[in-house]
């Protein structure tokens, strides 16, 4: 019996040649100022601090970190004799450091306002309601400010050598491409210009971090990320100096304030808008059961005798200047005419 085979049906298979042609391969490039890695998620931020400035008198009773942080920072721009044109606000919250500029100094009283050599102040944030949250306060009418609302806190929208100097107070903490911002502020100076910032990092509220993660570890059997991640100080010099900065000033403050427990901590952290915002963070609150742990914990390992808890916020302050040709620079190594070790030796300072 003869079998029919299918493969008499099946037309043979034909090559046909395709010319090659020159193509031209593009590659996806990160945008100049985009983070690297995002930690932070910039639009929970903007909600927590929009949110927090709607509740006003609550946002104002809160004030108490940023406006003495923002004191302090303006002491430091007293120490430069210069009249500025021009200065950036960046970062600006409610406008705490305009509001300190218009206030004396403690330590000259009589001397007039510390903000007296400032000829504008431009009050930058991502936030408007907390940016124009005290606009109808008297201390606007004492100081020429304008207020501007950032589409984005790490894409300043400012042209190079604009500003005559650039302040930013308890903001920086929660950019994710810091060096980037730290570029564009060093672009937007003008030659021989200071950026003065401070910034939360290194141990700042590491009574409330280990609190917490005992009482989770102990409660669930792991850790969660309830706090943000923060700066070292070790590492703040690097960022100003890879970002362009000369004569590098960074040193570190520390402010204790006490409250009668834990849940006043978060409370105030939460009227601030200076809640956890990470990427990675658990959604949802925190466990009951872990909240109560965590205030046996912070009583027990960092409690005060009159059984008030501190929380400590270290506070990292730099300074750096924008280069420029009549800047003065140290002198290189081996040019001195003169043996600081024989000075002492002279002196009796030999130990």
């Amino acid at each position: 019996m003869n079998t029919l085979s299918i493969r008499a049906f099946i037309p043979p298979l034909t090559r046909r040649a395709v010319p090659l042609r020159a193509t031209t391969r593009s590659y996806a490039v990160q945008t100049a100022g985009g983070p690297t890695a995002e930690i932070f998620s910039q639009q929970h931020k903007w909600m927590q601090k929009e949110r927090a400035a709607r509740d006003v008198e609550t946002s104002r009773s809160v004030d108490y970190l940023r406006d003495e942080v923002a004191s302090r920072l303006c002491e430091r721009i007293l120490d430069i004799n210069r009249h500025f044109p021009h200065v950036l606000d960046l970062g600006a919250n409610a406008c705490n450091i305009a509001h300190q500029l218009t206030l004396p100094s403690e330590q000259a009283p009589d001397a007039g306002p510390r903000g007296s050599r400032i000829g504008k102040l431009t009050a930058a944030d991502s936030s408007a309601a907390l940016l124009h949250r005290d606009a109808d306060l008297p201390f606007n009418k004492e100081i020429n400010i304008e207020r501007q609302v950032l589409p984005a806190s790490e894409a300043l929208p400012y042209d190079a050598n604009t500003f005559d100097a650039v302040l930013s107070s308890l903001s920086m903490h929660w950019i994710n491409d810091l060096p980037g911002v730290l570029a564009q502020v060093n672009n937007m100076l003008k030659p021989d210009s200071p950026f003065i910032g401070v910034m939360m990092g290194g141990d700042s509220l590491f009574e409330l971090r280990t609190s917490l993660q005992l009482a989770e570890l102990d409660r669930r059997g792991g850790v969660s990320t309830h706090t943000s991640p923060l700066a070292d100080v070790r590492d703040v010099g690097g960022l100003l100096q890879k970002a362009g900065f000369n004569l590098l000033t960074v040193d570190v403050d520390d402010i204790v304030v006490d409250f009668p427990d834990v849940f006043a901590l978060m409370k105030d952290l939460q009227a601030m808008g200076e809640s956890n915002a990470v990427i990675s963070r658990e959604k949802g609150a925190i466990q009951r059961d872990v909240l109560l742990a965590a205030e046996g914990i912070y009583r027990a390992l960092h409690g005060n005798e009159d059984g008030s808890l501190p929380a400590t916020f270290r506070l990292i302050y730099m300074i750096g200047w924008k280069q420029s040709s009549n800047q003065a620079k140290p002198l290189e190594r081996g040019t001195g005419m003169f043996s600081i070790k024989d000075y002492l030796e002279k002196n009796g300072c030999d130990k």
